[in-house]
């Protein structure tokens, strides 16, 4: 079976050693980490700047044979300084994530590419693949916005992440990865929602409490794993606020369970 990440999303309150505890007992192979807050008012538990928790991180990985797939989230903003963020980015890369999720979030065009373009080479030498999240209420709201923006830079060694609901809320629809390369896509996030689309005032609220487990909802899962690769593992983002009462790795065995499921049926039907 393909491998599967738990998105810190899917569990945001857990703390990081939390995290892996719950992706270990959810069956996942890794997680993706938030060290950076995403917007302003947004909340983190500090891991840059903390050598003991690093440290007591490094040694839960080990212990558990779990990995950290991605840093999450990073969006340049139009006061983003992209020199400050080697610290978040080292910090990845010492913990052996492979990748570090971004999202463009400036209507101002030219700075955003210029920023998006410093930030790619910043982490390039620091070993980690950007990947460029497009979300419907952020400046790059599309998959075309988002390879626009990468055609514009041509950075080393820089990709797309594809987001299930995003795809969905932003009109798009599986059909549409066929017209790109397929090495932009290391790896996809997977969730599941109902098929109507919120009102656009909805679809940040969806985004962050309101999807479902995979298999669970009415989205097109089956033909958006098909878009892509063989085999390219998913990051399960789901957060369900209404099994925010559950404990985090009940929630996570949920995720696991109904991902696995999912991905069978799939992946058998498919071989």
């Amino acid at each position: 079976m393909r491998r599967m990440s738990l998105a810190h999303l899917t569990v945001l309150d857990a703390d990081p050693i939390g995290l892996i505890d719950a992706g270990k007992e959810g069956g996942f192979d890794a997680v993706g980490l938030r060290v950076v807050p995403p917007l302003r008012g947004d909340t983190i538990i500090p891991v840059v700047g903390d050598a003991a928790l690093q440290k007591r991180i490094k040694q839960r990985l080990g212990d558990t044979d779990m990995e950290i797939l991605d840093i999450e989230a990073i969006w340049i903003q139009p006061d983003t300084n992209v020199a400050s963020l080697r610290g978040a980015l080292e910090v990845g890369r010492d913990l052996g994530a492979r990748y570090v999720l971004t999202v463009g979030f400036d209507e101002n065009r030219q700075r955003l590419a210029e920023n998006f373009g410093a930030f790619c080479e910043l982490a390039h030498s620091c070993g980690l693949r950007t990947m460029l999240e497009f979300i419907p209420y952020a400046t790059i709201g599309t998959l075309a916005e988002a390879h626009q923006l990468l055609q514009s830079v041509k950075p080393d060694n820089a990709g797309l992440l594809v987001d299930a609901l995003h795809l969905s809320r932003s009109g798009g629809h599986p059909r549409d990865i066929a017209g790109y390369d397929p090495s932009l896509f290391s790896y996809i996030h997977l969730c599941d929602a109902r098929a109507n689309v919120p009102s656009p005032g909805e679809i940040k609220a969806e985004a962050r409490g309101g999807r479902m487990y995979p298999g669970n909802g009415e989205l097109w899962l089956d033909a958006f794993l098909d878009a892509f690769s063989d085999g390219t593992p998913v990051g399960v983002e789901a957060p369900d606020a209404s099994l925010a009462t559950l404990p985090v790795i009940e929630r996570a065995r949920l995720a696991g369970a109904a991902t696995r499921d999912l991905l069978r049926q799939h992946d058998g039907s498919a071989s």
